[in-house]
């Protein structure tokens, strides 16, 4: 069951073509009571199974900067050439891209112009908190709310719609966001705008330190003469089990490494926290040691495409 209370959203009456001329992707309708306009920017491994969830409730059109993914969902979402034309018309647009980067340069002044006065912007994509924390006082200048609120749970979770959403931002700004994360999964507030982030950070300690730790006694069990499946199936119900020994722990005794979640964002990730730690004179110190492992096998072993659970392929790597 969600966390949250539904709320409705009433329309706004925009235009379908901004001052900047961009035609909206969007089709003009009287009857709002289907659901909101949305428009999600970053169709990847995440994206793309959110917008196919949003879809199926809401008026949903995409952009992608590799044109390629945001046009394998024509079938359920319109697709803008362009991040504004993709905005124009939208009561909310989900930002779901690489890195803090990547948002900036998306969500830009004349993305932001486009969006139209008392839009939501939702930061789905995980971003160092700064990054956030300046963009929601720009989208502000421009009459808009913002919440940041990355997620947790993979591409499994995204498809099922259980994601963790972990959000930062006004109360009042987070109800009105219902409608969205509602159909994605499980939403918690936080605290103000980059608590979201701050969160997910601590997600994705606990996640690549976790996978460390499973990977690593797969491989000691193997070692020493125990099958790393029955070990997996043994440990189930202990205090040694957890979702990653359930589902990464699978990846590694299969040697399936097709990423859900890809060694390069965990390493990013990793990066933002420690960045986070050092400004706050924190030491984590194995927080640091997984940090480095990621980064060689990312920098100099080329696993930068593959899921976060390759840890353990890199730990053969690491014998050689």
């Amino acid at each position: 069951m969600l966390s949250i209370t539904k709320c409705a959203i009433k329309p706004k009456g925009r235009q379908y073509e901004s001052n900047y001329g961009h035609k909206s992707a969007f089709t003009p309708r009287r009857d709002w009571s289907a659901g909101m306009k949305i428009a999600v920017l970053g169709t990847g491994l995440m994206g793309a199974p959110m917008a196919r969830r949003l879809a199926a409730v809401h008026d949903v059109a995409v952009w992608n900067r590799s044109p390629k993914k945001a046009n394998a969902l024509r079938d359920v979402c319109a697709v803008g050439a362009t991040p504004q034309a993709a905005v124009t018309g939208a009561d909310c647009v989900i930002m779901m891209l690489m890195d803090g980067l990547a948002t900036r340069s998306v969500l830009d002044n004349a993305t932001m112009a486009t969006i139209g006065h008392r839009g939501l912007i939702i930061d789905m994509g995980s971003v160092d908190p700064d990054t956030d924390r300046d963009l929601a006082l720009q989208a502000l200048r421009h009459g808009l709310d913002y919440l940041d609120a990355p997620v947790s749970g993979g591409v499994a979770g995204a498809k099922a719609g259980s994601l963790a959403i972990l959000v930062g931002g006004s109360e009042a700004t987070f109800a009105r966001a219902a409608p969205v994360f509602n159909v994605l999964g499980r939403a918690k507030l936080l605290g103000d705008l980059g608590a979201g982030q701050v969160a997910k950070l601590a997600n994705q300690l606990i996640v690549a330190t976790t996978i460390g730790a499973v990977a690593e006694a797969m491989k000691l069990a193997e070692a020493g003469g125990c099958d790393p499946a029955a070990l997996r199936d043994a440990l189930r119900g202990g205090f040694a089990d957890s979702r990653i020994l359930d589902l990464h722990g699978l990846r590694m005794v299969e040697g399936n490494f097709t990423p859900g979640g890809r060694s390069v964002a965990q390493l990013k990730d990793l990066d933002n926290a420690i960045a986070l730690a050092h400004a706050n004179s924190l030491s984590l110190p194995l927080s640091e040691t997984i940090t480095a492992g990621f980064r060689d096998f990312v920098e100099i072993h080329n696993g930068g495409e593959k899921d976060h659970s390759a840890y353990y392929e890199w730990l053969d790597l690491r014998q050689n």
